[in-house]
């Protein structure tokens, strides 16, 4: 079928009257609906979360259990120099024990990454999933509109940004708070509240700090990424179209416009850089005057004879190992709110409502055994309210029958295939008309199995960078070589692929481009044939064939819907001569119908146009 429908331009967003309207994108959530959104996925492995949990309190505990020994070790060697007691005092016990909570801190820190990997891959795999089936139901609305590249950096940074989520918040966050409640609590027991308020008034100005600069410095981030995905669909759509940029030798435009979008890129990130310096230089201002502040009182405390040397050496451990991990708080919260950023982009593409949706328990479409015939009543559509496609079209195919429709460009021809397909739904109020398969209307069964009673030939053929092979095969995955081969005998095609030194396993390449026309157009059809469906649409199958390979083709078509039920949409008159039934449409109407001898007779549009292309070939 064409790419924009038989409509001149793009369908824009909005839908037909009395069809489902398109969802507009979702608004920005919070981050804490966002976290809600991604916990379902991780209480699948909620034994494993727990078990992380508790491996982490453990390592926490052993991390903040080496100062206390480490001031042990130092009160006990402190002896006089000379002291003939001091073989006999040394600790080895402590020792072995400074080692072990050593050895248990990393340990624990390591089984706990272990359990939970399982957890974070699968919600992972199971999100990613969910994305892609969600992407293959939407509408053909939500495809034409879309741009690949950047919907695909916005699927990779969801997907990446899950693992980062995970782990900076359990691996990183909530240990720190852990390791800070237990240090205040050492600090406050221990010695006086004054180290525990001068470590808590440090902390609330450091994460005040951070955070306000980090929520300034988003909107460079965001920045950046928006830029960034520019860049990459501006990148990846030239690459696509790589034979039209060659065509019109716009190499170098096409350079300059990828380059501009670097450039800008660039800006943005040095802009990022700049703010990042100057969280960096402010963090660790506030670091040293806290670590002065609580040094300084802990000497005092010391000379003053209120501390041991071991209550000095076990201060500045805690605080060294305290702010080492506030150290990075800036880049954990600028990383923990970009990925919650990157997970709300991709949770939203999962929340874009399907426009053509199954009706709830929706029967499969049951076609009898002799064929189905379908029906179009008073069929009704527009991609948009103010300029409507069809009105009012009719028409039956009986089972076994074909059908041909005829038209100039724009007419509506494609549209039907389309609407066939339930790529988009009719206008028609339910029980109001609308497409009939078999006597049951499409909008009341299953897409999936309207879809696999229909097969299709189009008329611009986009093949899967694979073999040919696998393309054919595509019409009925689990078909064997066998059958492959006969549907492309059947299309004319076989000979062809035998002689490549590769045969059926030679690669088409990117959407087929690495054959002719003619050649995917004969591939298309032979997955149609292997297919084997009870209704066939044949939507310009054989434009891209010369007149030997069409006339040899068509009788192969011919053969291939006997017995089915067929729709035919058509330029060239000459293919659709045999049909049972012609029906020449025009402004989204059936203008004329009959067989072929009885418009020719009528000497009407179809007459006309019948002359016109007889002596364009002549």
């Amino acid at each position: 079928m064409r790419g924009y429908g038989d409509a001149a331009t793009t369908p824009p967003p909005a839908a037909a009257p009395g069809a489902a309207a398109p969802a507009a994108p979702a608004a920005a959530r919070s981050d804490w609906a966002t976290l809600g959104r991604l916990v379902p996925y991780l209480l699948q492995y909620r034994w494993r979360v727990l078990a992380a949990l508790a491996f982490m309190v453990a390592a926490k505990l052993a991390n903040v259990g080496v100062p206390v020994l480490l001031k042990t070790l130092v009160d006990r060697m402190t002896l006089p120099p000379g002291d003939p007691t001091a073989v006999l005092v040394v600790p080895a016990a402590l020792l072995v024990g400074y080692g072990l909570l050593r050895l248990c801190t990393s340990a624990f820190t390591e089984l706990r990454e272990l359990v939970f990997s399982k957890a974070t891959q699968g919600a992972t795999r199971s999100i990613a999933l969910e994305t892609f089936r969600h992407l293959h139901a939407l509408s053909l609305r939500f495809h034409l509109e879309r741009q690949t590249g950047g919907m695909t950096r916005d699927i990779e940074r969801g997907v990446r940004g899950i693992e980062s989520l995970i782990s900076y918040s359990l691996y990183s966050i909530v240990p720190t708070l852990i390791e800070v409640t237990l240090v205040l609590t050492i600090l406050a027991v221990k010695f006086d509240a004054g180290f525990a308020w001068i470590t808590l008034a440090a902390l609330g100005v450091y994460i005040v700090f951070t955070v306000l600069v980090t929520e300034w410095r988003t909107r460079f981030r965001r920045e950046a990424n928006q830029l960034d995905s520019a860049a990459h669909t501006r990148a990846v759509d030239s690459l696509l179209n790589y034979e039209t940029v060659k065509y019109f030798g716009n190499e170098e435009y096409e350079a300059r416009r990828y380059d501009d979008s670097l450039d800008q890129y660039r800006r943005s990130r040095i802009k990022a850089q700049t703010t990042l310096s100057l969280l960096n230089t402010g963090q660790q201002l506030i670091i040293a005057t806290a670590l002065v502040a609580m040094l300084w009182r802990a000497t005092a405390g010391v000379a003053a004879g209120r501390m041991t040397l071991g209550d000095l050496v076990m201060v500045n451990a805690y605080m060294i190992q305290l702010y080492i991990p506030l150290n990075f708080l800036g880049v954990i919260y600028r990383e923990i709110k970009q990925s919650l950023t990157d997970l709300d982009k991709m949770f939203g593409l999962m929340e874009r409502e399907r426009e053509v949706a199954d009706a709830p328990g929706a029967p499969d479409l049951a076609v009898p055994a002799g064929g189905a015939d379908v029906v179009f009543d008073d069929v009704r559509f527009a991609y948009h309210p103010s300029r409507p496609i069809l009105h009012g079209v009719s028409f039956t195919i009986p089972a076994g029958r074909t059908v041909a429709v005829v038209g100039s460009s724009g007419a509506g021809k494609s549209t039907l295939a389309r609407l066939l397909f339930r790529f988009y739904d009719v206008s028609n109020p339910p029980g109001a008309g609308g497409i009939r398969i078999a006597g049951q209307d499409i909008r009341g069964v299953t897409q999936a199995s309207l879809r696999r009673a229909i097969g299709i030939v189009p008329q611009d053929t986009v093949l899967f960078n694979d073999s040919i092979g696998y393309n054919i095969g595509y019409g009925r995955t689990g078909a064997t070589q066998a059958e492959i081969e006969s549907a492309a005998k059947a299309a004319r095609i076989h000979d062809f692929i035998a002689a490549l030194p590769q045969g059926y396993d030679t690669p088409v390449g990117e959407r087929g481009l690495k054959l002719s026309g003619g050649e995917k157009q004969r591939v298309a059809i032979a997955r149609a044939l292997l297919k084997d469906p009870p209704v066939l649409i044949f939507d310009e199958a054989t434009s891209a064939l010369d007149s030997a390979n069409e006339r040899a083709i068509q009788a192969e078509l011919q053969a291939a819907a006997r017995g089915k039920t067929t729709l035919v949409i058509a330029h060239r008159l000459s293919t659709v001569a045999d049909a049972h039934e012609i029906l020449v449409m025009d402004g989204g109407r059936i203008a004329e119908r009959g067989t072929h001898a009885a418009l020719l007779a009528q000497a009407g549009r179809y007459a006309r146009m019948w002359e016109l292309q007889r002596n364009a070939a002549e």
